[in-house]
């Protein structure tokens, strides 16, 4: 009898639940590039979907943002050099490194501002979950996050304004509201109801959310390339030419972010959030907005970017911080018997 309450018990909603995002995490890149496949070969099935991409965005952001707590900036203000140095590296010294050799290598003004807003953007919000698959500082994950999230209607036009300037004609007011209503707001209503329910209501919800929020990434996704699937054609020579600079500085995003830390004598654990907040970027953000407010050739960046980031962040992490084995959550006993 105790064993058959102790099964049913393992077998709970809410443990299948968590057990299904777990698994989703593992293949994230996999199911971002499904999205991207999906959008490609049947664009006049989720072509139709593009009104509802805002939406779909904005509850992504609020899922993941269920997670954050204000607290934590308390914590991390009180050793700020890593803030101090993701500054410099992701919102200085990367986007003039990426204007230039995109401005060199691929000579497109177009393109070129394509990049110039992938690497403007805030970090992406699904780089935590490297963080705590090689067991990072969480606390300075999310406040990286979080500030660079919250600032982000002041920081991208800014920086997108500042290298692209009046050469390309780029609505800066839709651009503002866009990241309002699809990050900001979502975030703070996040982060609000986890502090007043004090962690309750996250509890009680992530673990049924957090898949869905998924499941709705590839919507998102597969909507925006459904609105580019004329551009996604690999006969094409600046196809490639932007898929090879997008690996390059996703590389050279990790290396330099990696002299960074090694600079700031940072901890293990300080290294691994450092370097995947600084390293990735939130390429769904950068697609909806290239789509709606920037010319045609634009989305190409963030398109090829987010097919790669989160693969090369596996190759960067395994071979920065080696194999994920300790880093890596134990099996519940549901897992085992599911296997």
């Amino acid at each position: 009898m105790l064993e058959n309450k102790t099964e049913a018990k393992s077998w709970s909603p809410k443990k299948i639940a968590d057990t299904i995002n777990r698994r989703l995490e593992r293949i994230f890149s996999l199911l971002i590039s499904l999205g991207i496949v999906l959008g490609v070969t049947l664009p006049w099935v989720f072509v139709n979907l593009r009104p509802f991409v805002p939406l779909m965005f904005g509850t992504v952001t609020l899922v993941g943002a269920l997670k954050l707590r204000f607290r934590e900036l308390g914590k991390t203000f009180a050793s700020p050099l890593p803030i101090l140095l993701y500054i410099v590296i992701a919102r200085i010294f990367l986007p003039l490194v990426v204007f230039a050799l995109a401005t060199f290598f691929l000579k497109n003004p177009d393109v070129v501002s394509g990049y110039v807003l992938l690497y403007a953007v805030p970090t992406a919000v699904t780089g935590f979950i490297w963080v705590t698959v090689y067991k990072g500082d969480a606390a300075l994950g999310l406040t990286l996050i979080l500030l660079d999230t919250i600032f982000a209607p002041l920081t991208v036009p800014a920086t997108v304004r500042f290298f692209v300037g009046t050469g390309i004609n780029i609505d800066m007011t839709g651009m503002i509201i866009s990241l309002t209503l699809m990050i900001v707001i979502p975030t703070i209503a996040g982060v609000g109801i986890n502090e007043a329910s004090r962690g309750k209501i996250p509890a009680l919800l992530t673990p049924y959310f957090a898949p869905f929020s998924k499941f709705l990434m590839i919507f998102v996704v597969a909507s925006n390339a459904s609105a580019v699937a004329p551009l996604l054609r690999f006969n094409n020579p600046i196809v490639w030419k932007v898929l090879a600079t997008s690996l390059g500085l996703i590389i050279l995003s990790f290396i330099g972010a990696r002299i960074a830390a090694n600079a700031g004598k940072f901890n293990k654990e300080k290294q691994v959030a450092f370097l995947f907040a600084s390293s990735l970027r939130n390429s769904a953000t950068a697609m909806t907005l290239a789509i709606r407010y920037f010319p045609e050739m634009a989305v190409l960046p963030a398109v090829l970017g987010i097919m790669l980031q989160h693969n090369t962040a596996a190759i960067m992490g395994r071979i920065l911080f080696g194999k994920i084995g300790a880093g890596a959550e134990p099996k519940p006993p549901l897992l085992k018997k599911a296997e």
